[in-house]
């Protein structure tokens, strides 16, 4: 909190505790008719309650000032993290002009024993070609892994 804030909230309420004095005296006096304490009395309660006045716009005074140098700070925030996404986004845009052009792949090691496995097939001197080789169907998950679920027809009849 901003000194002038906490001074300004202070001192107004320490005034507004003080007129209370005066008031009692005020009342006292009224009651015995003594005009001369009575209006001595209001001389300082009306003393107290515009030193609260004083304080009460110091304090706000204080939270205008507050409130400015919060939203300066805000705003320097949100420039940085402006700037900041806008050095990732270049970097990001730098990245994908270098990848431009270039695919890659990469071949896991049971792909590279298929590879292997199909040269040698191809290679041999046997008389069955690739299409006699029987190779039962695979199925696969969702996730990309062999299903080793067993299928199994299933036949209904309806009489």
């Amino acid at each position: 909190m901003h000194t002038k804030t906490m001074e300004g909230l202070v001192g107004a309420r320490m005034n507004m505790d003080l007129v209370n004095t005066p008031m009692r005296v005020y009342k006292e006096a009224r009651y015995k008719g003594d005009t001369a304490t009575m209006e001595r009395a209001m001389g300082y309660a009306c003393e107290f309650a515009d030193r609260a006045d004083e304080y009460k716009a110091e304090a706000d005074e204080g939270m205008k000032e507050e409130a400015k140098a919060a939203r300066e700070k805000e705003k320097a925030e949100r420039e940085k993290a402006i700037q900041k996404r806008k050095e990732e986004r270049d970097k990001f845009e730098e990245k994908m002009e270098e990848r431009k052009g270039t695919d890659t792949v990469e071949v896991s090691e049971e792909g590279r024993i298929l590879l292997k496995d199909n040269r040698e097939i191809d290679n041999a001197d046997s008389s069955e070609t690739k299409s006699d080789i029987a190779k039962e169907p695979v199925m696969y998950t969702k996730t990309g892994e062999v299903s080793q679920a067993e299928q199994t027809a299933v036949i209904s009849i309806h009489l």
